[in-house]
């Protein structure tokens, strides 16, 4: 009996105090927007971090996307989580403006994260402070069809690329044998402008780029015009009806070798493969240098998660943060949803050419752009791809499209 009433005393302690330590835990409130895939791997993310830290109890609240874009203006105001989800950027600017996300230069200092994400450091900063961190990002570049290179007589580009006067002349002898040198489906608009980003950021350069998306440049502009400029040497060459398809209709020019190049983002490798690429014949290669001498900058959308200003536990956001960030973090998440971790000393797949490719092109870039309809208000980046698609058809109209486009900053930058 006496044994019994032990046990029992001991067995009513003991849940007294798992209890109470219960009770102790402090909550982390995180809100998100995360599709099925990385959704699962943030959360076998969260359940690392508990186990680290059994103190703290993250409790992630999933939105859809188009819903959270509405819902992190409301709660940002009202009944603030300790994390949210955003972009890097101009994107997270108006939050900052606001005062609605915090200061976590504290965090990048602490952990040497200036140097571990210094790639993506420049699109995390406002005003010389930090205000987030990234955990994935994925390149942009282009992606080429090695077999349409021998078909046209052309020779297939290297690990380094080639440069612009060569790749401009590659279009004649691409068009001799009949091969669009450029293709892209322009019907939902987004393609053409990551062809216009990488024109721009080889032009003028990165902080010119980013002043043009913030409205601080006319679109009138001889600086403008110098954009276009270039791109006019390949605009005769671009699929003539990219208008009328979309991406994945230009995919499949690209994989039957009826186009030779493609700016495109790497989730289109799967598309690619599907449709019968291999590594053998798919090639990869960063956008070439144009203006001598000006800093590789890359677009490369940047995922982020935040501090709002109204966190009530903010010790442990920032620790949350500070892993989130570490390699070894990077790594796992980024191996579960195939795309790229932003801390350089993280690993990737070595058996993934794209991604390997990738993640040495970001990891080495002077800073990241995060594709113009993120870094440029929603009213501006609409009118501004219409231009851009309009400009592939209708050169001659470029004075036209300048104006209309310098009519929509004044309104919009208000």
């Amino acid at each position: 009996m006496v044994h019994k009433k032990t046990g029992a005393l001991a067995l009513m302690a003991a849940l007294l105090m798992s209890g109470s330590a219960y009770a102790e835990q402090r909550v982390l409130k995180y809100n998100a927007d995360y599709d099925p895939i990385p959704l699962a791997a943030m959360e076998a993310l969260i359940a690392d971090f508990e186990a680290a830290n059994p103190d703290v109890d993250v409790q992630l609240n999933n939105f859809d996307h188009e819903g959270y874009k509405t819902a992190i203006r409301n709660f940002l105001t009202a009944d603030s989580p300790d994390l949210a989800n955003w972009y890097a950027g101009n994107r997270m600017a108006p939050f900052v403006a606001a005062g609605q996300f915090m200061d976590v230069t504290d965090v990048w200092e602490a952990n040497g994260l200036n140097e571990a994400l210094g790639s993506a450091a420049a699109s995390m900063t406002i005003d010389g402070k930090k205000w987030g961190v990234p955990y994935t990002y994925y390149q942009w570049g282009i992606y080429f069809n090695k077999d349409a290179y021998t078909a046209a007589g052309v020779d297939v580009p290297g690990p380094e690329g080639v440069d612009w006067a060569t790749f401009v002349s590659n279009c004649e002898k691409f068009k001799a044998a009949g091969i669009d040198c450029l293709t892209t489906g322009t019907s939902a608009l987004w393609p053409g402008a990551g062809i216009f980003d990488y024109m721009s950021l080889r032009t003028n350069g990165y902080e010119w780029h980013m002043d043009l998306t913030a409205g601080k440049i006319a679109w009138t502009d001889d600086s403008v015009r110098k954009v276009f400029a270039e791109w006019a040497k390949v605009q005769p060459y671009i699929t003539a009806n990219h208008a009328a398809i979309d991406w994945q209709d230009a995919a499949a020019l690209l994989v039957q070798g009826k186009a030779a190049n493609y700016v495109m983002g790497n989730f289109a490798v799967g598309v690619f493969k599907e449709g019968g690429m291999t590594n053998d014949n798919l090639g990869f290669m960063a956008f070439p240098e144009i203006t001598p001498g000006i800093p590789r900058a890359e677009d490369a959308p940047t995922d982020t998660i935040h501090i709002p200003a109204g966190a009530k536990n903010v010790d442990d956001a920032k620790l949350f943060l500070a892993f989130v960030a570490s390699a070894d973090a990077q790594t796992k998440l980024n191996a579960a949803i195939g795309q790229l971790p932003t801390n350089k000393n993280s690993t990737v797949a070595a058996d993934d050419p794209f991604i390997s490719a990738g993640f040495k092109m970001l990891s080495e870039a002077y800073a990241l752009a995060q594709f113009f309809d993120r870094d440029a208000p929603a009213e501006m980046a609409k009118a501004g791809m219409e231009g851009f698609q309009q400009f592939m058809v209708q050169p001659d109209q470029l004075d036209a499209i300048l104006e209309r486009l310098e009519q929509v900053r004044l309104q919009v930058y208000k």
